[in-house]
């Protein structure tokens, strides 16, 4: 048989292309980036917090989400100024803002009504949620910044964009340090080649600089920048002085927290997308598409102790959804079962539950079927006390499970939905009442029966966005590139906290 000249050219760049892609990882201590360019860190000290305000606030951020539970909720002590009792409002602008007040993305023209959303999500404005520390909103955006941002004036008090990629993550903040992760959604012709031949290929590979990265907390400035191969589109996960973080090339990583040195890598195989590791009782758990598998891994030497599947998971399902753990068991979600209905491309949402510490599947659940949503195609699941809240773009719906049984408690359905479907992000409990951001809404649900109590439109678009509440505030990023601050009242009206007077 003759073998085509061309082929075999194009094979060997592909092969050399992933070798060179698959280099070691190192860290650095310098980065690419004039002084005083556009891209240099700025920083107004006089924007700083108030101390006293500063006390009143979380004073660390671990994990996506906040926590292995993914419930981004803050009470605040007795003697809390009122402002933070009560709740503020400020809309900051970032680099690329959209204005709110548009209804269309950018570019809806060329893209489409559905794939525009995904596209100004992962390319221009915030894919994550925002993370309020001591008097300080942190925000990583697509638009090549972070973002520091004063929680009661929406002042900002530095920015800086270390690394030319999209910034994908929710920042992590630990003792003095920020930590923010670089990689896109892209894949280059290599990329592409590699798939077609093998089923394997490496998200980010190859595009841009990819890796975790360190700020000093107060400034901004730049610490150190772990390399990856392949994208660190998702957040890492901070536990006893560790980084842990799993990458488009299907790696996951075990890293020094304070100098940014490799202790253990463990090539899994497939990609993470968005599948942002969960660390839980010394161990990790971290989801991978392509290979469609959830891992647990031992925290300390970084090998798999199980790894379990969901049948029929498709597309990138596994590997966008982050695995979240409370009381023993571990809740993952995916879309699954793909088929065609009178002609239709459709699917569905199956989400299952494992036993934290052995890996035995103790429920899977099906959450209904409907189109294919564009980008991101999975809901991030929430445990609150015994009870699963997940949402999904597929029929967008939110749904309250059982923990131990998967038994339905309840489904919510998502009014103002939109082309590309809602129900990507968890959603936030907090005093009896739960919140959801999606769409171009906030909306106020009561998690006893999923009846709807308040919402409030703010525009643009919340992506994988959850609620990040302190006291009275709703700390939330939008796709349309801005950090935006709404006290609770405006969303419930029955919100009344307790006055200091």
């Amino acid at each position: 048989m003759k073998i085509n000249e061309n082929f075999i050219l194009t094979s060997l760049l592909v092969i050399l292309t992933y070798t060179n892609i698959m280099a070691q990882s190192h860290t650095y201590n310098k980065v690419p980036m004039q002084e005083g360019g556009p891209y240099d860190l700025v920083y107004y000290p006089e924007n700083q917090p108030d101390p006293a305000d500063a006390a009143f606030f979380p004073h660390q951020f671990t994990q996506a989400y906040a926590n292995a539970a993914h419930n981004a909720a803050f009470d605040v002590v007795d003697g809390a100024p009122e402002w933070i009792k009560k709740g503020i409002t400020w809309q900051f602008p970032e680099a690329r803002a959209w204005p709110l007040s548009e209804e269309n993305a950018f570019n809806v023209e060329v893209f489409g009504d559905k794939s525009s959303l995904s596209v100004i999500t992962q390319f221009n404005g915030n894919a994550l949620g925002v993370s309020p520390i001591e008097g300080v909103v942190y925000a990583e955006s697509d638009d090549y910044f972070v973002y520091a941002i004063n929680a009661k004036t929406g002042k900002l008090i530095w920015r800086t964009s270390p690394i030319g990629n999209t910034y994908m993550g929710n920042p992590l903040v630990v003792g003095d340090k920020v930590y923010v992760s670089a990689g896109n959604a892209g894949f280059n012709f290599s990329n592409v080649q590699a798939y077609k031949m093998t089923g394997m290929t490496i998200r980010g590979g190859g595009i841009s600089y990819n890796g975790i990265i360190a700020l000093d907390k107060k400034t901004g400035r730049f610490l150190w920048f772990f390399s990856t191969k392949g994208g660190a589109m998702p957040t890492p996960a901070y536990d006893k002085d560790r980084l842990f973080i799993a990458t488009g090339d299907g790696t996951a990583y075990c890293i020094n927290a304070e100098t940014g040195k490799k202790i253990w890598e463990n090539k899994l195989g497939g990609m993470a997308n968005m599948s942002s590791c969960a660390v839980y009782e010394d161990k990790v758990y971290v989801s991978m598409s392509l290979k469609s598998y959830i891992y647990c891994l031992d925290a300390q030497t970084g090998k798999v102790i199980w790894q379990g599947t969901i049948p029929g998971a498709t597309n990138t399902g596994m590997g966008d959804v982050s695995p979240a753990v409370d009381g023993g068991v571990v809740v993952m979600d995916a879309v699954n079962n793909g088929k065609k209905v009178k002609g239709n491309m459709t699917i569905d949402t199956g989400v299952r539950a494992y036993d934290a510490k052995t890996g035995k599947v103790l429920w899977t659940h099906q959450m209904g079927r409907g189109p294919k949503p564009p980008a991101f195609k999975g809901g991030m699941p929430m445990i609150h006390e015994g009870v699963v809240y997940v949402g999904t773009p597929v029929n967008s719906v939110y749904q309250a499970l059982d923990l131990k049984t998967g038994n339905v408690l309840w489904t919510w359905q998502v009014p103002n939905a939109g082309p590309a479907g809602a129900g990507r992000g968890p959603a936030t409990y907090y005093k009896d009442v739960l919140y959801i951001s999606t769409g171009s809404f906030i909306y106020a649900v009561n998690p006893k029966n999923g009846k709807l109590i308040g919402q409030k439109k703010i525009g643009g678009r919340f992506g994988i966005v959850n609620p990040t509440i302190v006291g009275g505030t709703i700390y939330l990023g939008n796709s349309w590139d801005w950090v935006i601050a709404v006290p609770i009242s405006v969303v419930n009206s029955h919100y009344h906290p307790k006055s200091n007077k």
